[in-house]
């Protein structure tokens, strides 16, 4: 199966310096694993042009599908993602009458003047197209390039989720085969997790098409307790993903752990 691989993004020293909490790279993480894709980095970077440019083309080197980022489109000095996007292709930064007519309608729908700051927002990546901020004021920005698609999403978490949900799902969902996303999810009490480590490398081993994580979530050498998660993506590996969970409850049985049920195989996200 030839699965799509994702990158995402995080632009803002913010990040970095423990002010703000990357939330947007965790929720993205979840909307497209769910959507069939792996997730196969996130990165984040500072403030600074060079820097934004080389992970836009890192993304290259990597071999993925599609790359979002979040964050640096307002109208400041230090909002550079933009920027760091033509930069990394050689596109030159041009006003683009359509994001121009968006952020117009933001402000003289509030009776505010477009200032330079305001008008910085609508200068995009020739050949990109912006994207619609139901939340915000700062329009996304799509481009697709050397056969990647790149979105650049603003920086507050619920803009994020608006563009998301309103432009980008929809041009994943028409440019991409969707792969289903299947999961099952237990808890077991009572068994270190350093005694049930053998069984887990043995499932991994075992049914290769399923992801198999253990995480400790009590105490190790007092009430130990571990959540194990299993994924799998498509249809036809439904049977190793029941396997697999059939497997893992009877290890865990003969090590007499207490076995919870949270989400049975076959239940999707």
């Amino acid at each position: 199966m030839q699965f799509n691989k994702a990158m995402i993004l995080s632009i803002g020293n913010e990040l970095l310096i423990g002010k703000v909490l990357n939330t947007n790279a965790h929720w993205l993480s979840g909307e497209l694993t769910k959507m069939g894709f792996i997730v196969d980095s996130i990165v984040i970077v500072k403030d600074d042009v060079s820097e934004i440019a080389s992970a836009f083309l890192s993304a290259i080197e990597r071999k993925v599908q599609l790359v979002i980022s979040t964050g640096g489109l307002g109208p400041t000095f230090d909002d550079k993602t933009v920027e760091g996007l033509a930069r990394a292709f050689s596109l030159p930064l041009v006003l683009n009458a359509e994001a121009l007519a968006l952020v117009r309608e933001k402000y003289s729908s509030r009776g505010l003047p477009l200032t330079p700051e305001r008008i910085k927002m609508a200068y995009l990546p020739l050949g990109s197209k912006p994207l619609d901020n139901p939340a915000g004021t700062a329009p996304g920005v799509y481009l697709k390039y050397r056969g990647v698609h790149f979105f650049v999403l603003p920086g507050p978490p619920r803009e994020v989720e608006a563009v998301f949900k309103t432009s980008v799902q929809p041009i994943i969902e028409r440019e991409f085969q969707r792969i289903d996303f299947y999961e099952a999810l237990l808890t077991i009490k009572g068994i270190p997790e350093s005694e049930f480590a053998p069984f887990v490398k043995d499932a991994a081993e075992r049914y290769k098409s399923v992801y198999v994580k253990s995480h400790p979530k009590g105490v190790e050498l007092g009430s130990p307790v571990l959540e194990i998660h299993l994924i799998t993506f498509g249809i036809e590996n439904m049977s190793q993903l029941r396997s697999c969970f059939e497997y893992i409850l009877m290890s865990a049985k003969k090590l007499g752990g207490e076995i919870i049920v949270l989400k049975e195989p076959g239940v999707k996200l």
